[in-house]
This record gives structure tokens, C-alpha cells and sequence, in this order.
């Protein structure tokens, strides 16, 4: 349960996956396509996969920053690359997701790397959010 609202944001979506999406704010407008991948004819627009890659690598990117100053260290600029594989569940109806996120932190050393990428995953909404839920695979690489 949250605590205390800081932000909400809010996004509407006409056409399902291939379609449109829209902030109330007007910051994000994008047509959405269906990769071929999934029996779509792919498109320039972007997918539900990619927005949800792109949300959880910058709000794990902040978690891992947000961790860094609270430890008093520099980790250099955080980069975060997020992969969301989508395919039919193995043991539940219907489809699911895996997440795997790639995080370099280029001042630090490996062992340090480690521990603040899984100090992040404790802090992360997004890894709260799907903690249990969808499986989640953290690497973590120094710089030096």
C-alpha cells in the first residue's frame, strides 16, 4: 500500500495493440504496432514490451542512484538495458512476461556493482510491482 501519492500518471489507449497511446499530459503520444513476432505486421509504432522495458530500466536506473547517493558512492553514468520477453505461460492460462535488466556502473568494481544493483531491486517499484510475479533477471557489470 502506498504511503503517500508523490506522482500519478495517467495514459489512455484506443485500438489495443494496434492502436494508439496518449498521456493526459500530451508528453507521450505514440501508435502502437504489432511486432511480427507475435502475428503482427511489425510497424513503426511501438509495443506494450518496449514501453514496459523502457519504464522499468529508468525507474531501476533512479533505484540504483537513489541507493548509490544513500550509500555515499559514484557510480558514474547508470546504464540500464531492459529486456521483456512475452510468450504463453508454462503453468497458468494465458501469456506472461520475463524481465532481464543489464546495469553498468562504470565507477565502480564488480563486487560493488553487485551489491547496488541488488540493493536497487529491493527499492524499485517496478521490481516491487512484479516481485513473485514475473521472474527477473539482474546483471551487473563494473567498470573497474
Amino acid at each position: 500500500m502506498i504511503k503517500q501519492t508523490l506522482y500519478t500518471a495517467q495514459v489512455t489507449t484506443i485500438g489495443a495493440r494496434a492502436g494508439r497511446v496518449e498521456s493526459s499530459d500530451g508528453n507521450l503520444k505514440m501508435h502502437l504496432s504489432v511486432p511480427a513476432g507475435m502475428g503482427g505486421q511489425g510497424g513503426s509504432g511501438t509495443n506494450p514490451e518496449q514501453l514496459f522495458a523502457a519504464g522499468y530500466a529508468a525507474c531501476f536506473g533512479g533505484a540504483v542512484q537513489y541507493a548509490a547517493s544513500q550509500k555515499k558512492i559514484e557510480p558514474g553514468e547508470v546504464q540500464v538495458v531492459a529486456q521483456v520477453a512475452v510468450g504463453p505461460s508454462t503453468d497458468k492460462e494465458g501469456f506472461e512476461i520475463a524481465v532481464e535488466l543489464e546495469v553498468t556502473l562504470p565507477k565502480l568494481d564488480q563486487k560493488t556493482a553487485e551489491t547496488l544493483v541488488a540493493e536497487a531491486h529491493k527499492i524499485c517499484p517496478y521490481s516491487n510491482a512484479t516481485r513473485g510475479n514475473v521472474e527477473v533477471k539482474l546483471i551487473a557489470h563494473g567498470g573497474v
